[in-house]
């Protein structure tokens, strides 16, 4: 069990380690703002767009086989992006780098499903839990340690170089101990299903990151059009799939249930917020006050320690009060962003110390909402739903990751002006307006908690 947690941890991880990276990644590769949002998306989209396919696949070829696929592609593209001589290079890398996650991670869940009994699968999901959320969380801080300590020599290329033991020994003992499973039940893969799943998110995700630098041409909106047309056709598609008696890529049933489509919307929510809101700490830190990598994964350390320590709460808190404690958690990572804000804008210049609380404040709400978040929405899914749900909410994680790197991405850049303004005050500006952007998502969020079913089942 704790070996496919391993793949787990590493592909969630790689979402945001990169991130205090950027700036070497800038520097060293000569890459634009756009370039570095890409790095950051081009893995989130890949790895969304084939998460489910990837899980489909492993019901007809093994889940170990495919697991220890996953973490074959995974590592040897981390050797890739390692060795990147440009933008481009590392751009591609990464994207094959998703494909090997979004083979991964589905086998997780399979696997806590087959070898578990149900009685205590509750608790290793609450495990689960504490590892989504202490791979989401600790990416500055390990990405700002690798970097300054010269693991390697090798700068910001350590964040993908230290993959490489890591998945070798993993892959070894997988093949070893991980036992084989597939699903008595499974047929033949969706592929006009996946197509058009792709096409629409491509196109939805690609005028996102695409449009700031390239001024808001109008090939961008027809991009953002063409979306919902293939969004549409995806569905047609799958009701076709589904009339036949096929076996489609997403059962479109599972939207009735009102806890799978709210928390869908709550986890696109939660991870747009999160990618996007590191990203610009990291330049406000490095960029504007002219921190080293380290120094800026340093910034998080508080709230890192924070963050784990709520998350260990939340486990014990849930099994008792259920959504009461996501409805604290949400609650307190709204007034955590709101606070930033407000300290920035009204407060002195941009320092550590200054915005090191709210952060604190911000990781006390996180630990109580992301940790359980996942698992939380599950109870709520009628059992023979809960593989095809919780590879439809993985994916969430990784379109809205995307989709906040693009938007929050582009509020930060559109308003940091380091040239006219001055580095530091340049830096606390556009940090306090991506936190305002970042206070309205977790708003959303707190509604959309106190909206999900007070008990599982509660949405069928």
């Amino acid at each position: 069990m704790s070996l496919v947690m391993v793949g787990m941890f590493m592909a969630i991880l790689d979402s945001f380690i990169v991130v205090v990276a950027a700036l070497s990644i800038a520097a060293d590769l000569n890459a634009s703002v756009g370039d570095l949002q890409w790095v950051l998306a081009a893995y989130q989209l890949s790895y969304a767009i084939l998460m489910i396919t990837g899980g489909r696949v492993a019901d007809l070829f093994g889940r170990k086989r495919i697991y220890v696929l996953g973490m074959g592609i995974f590592t040897l593209s981390s050797i890739a992006c390692a060795m990147a001589p440009s933008p481009g290079t590392l751009i591609a890398a990464r994207v094959v780098q998703g494909v090997g996650a979004a083979l991964m991670v589905p086998q997780v869940f399979a696997v806590v499903t087959v070898l578990v009994p149900e009685k205590g699968r509750h608790r290793v999901f609450g495990v689960l839990g504490v590892v989504i959320g202490m791979a989401t969380i600790s990416g500055q801080l390990v990405g700002g340690l690798l970097i300054g300590a010269g693991i390697f020599g090798s700068d910001w290329r350590a964040v993908f170089w230290v993959n490489v033991p890591i998945g070798v020994v993993t892959l070894l003992l997988a093949l070893a101990y991980v036992p084989e499973s597939r699903s008595p039940s499974a047929r033949k893969l969706d592929i006009p299903g996946m197509l058009a799943l792709s096409v629409a998110l491509l196109l939805a995700v690609f005028p996102l990151i695409q449009g700031r630098e390239e001024g808001w041409p109008w090939w961008i909106w027809a991009c953002f059009a063409a979306s919902l047309i293939a969004f549409g056709v995806f569905v047609a598609v799958e009701r076709a799939v589904a009339g036949r008696g096929g076996d489609p890529l997403i059962t479109l049933s599972l939207f009735a249930q009102r806890s799978f489509s709210l928390g869908i919307v709550l986890v696109l929510a939660v991870y747009a917020l999160l990618s996007s809101y590191y990203l610009s700490l990291s330049v406000a830190m490095q960029q504007g006050l002219g921190m080293s990598a380290l120094g800026a994964g340093l910034v998080y350390t508080p709230a890192a320690t924070v963050f784990f320590i709520f998350s260990m709460v939340a486990g014990r808190l849930v099994p008792k009060y259920g959504r009461r404690v996501l409805e604290v958690g949400a609650i307190i990572l709204a007034l955590g962003y709101l606070a930033t804000t407000v300290v920035l804008l009204l407060g002195p210049k941009l320092t550590p110390a200054l915005v090191i609380p709210t952060l604190m404040l911000q990781s006390v709400g996180g630990g109580l909402l992301i940790t359980p978040l996942l698992n939380t929405v599950l109870s709520r899914i009628k059992p023979e739903s809960v593989g095809m749900a919780s590879g439809s909410l993985s994916t969430a994680q990784q379109v809205g990751g995307a989709l906040g790197v693009a938007v929050i991405g582009a509020v930060f850049f559109n308003s940091f002006h380091p040239q006219t303004d001055g580095p530091v005050e340049a830096a606390g500006h556009a940090f306090a307006m991506a936190s305002l952007g970042t206070f309205v998502i977790a708003a959303v969020t707190a509604v959309l908690v106190f909206l999900l079913p007070k008990r599982a089942g509660g949405g069928r």
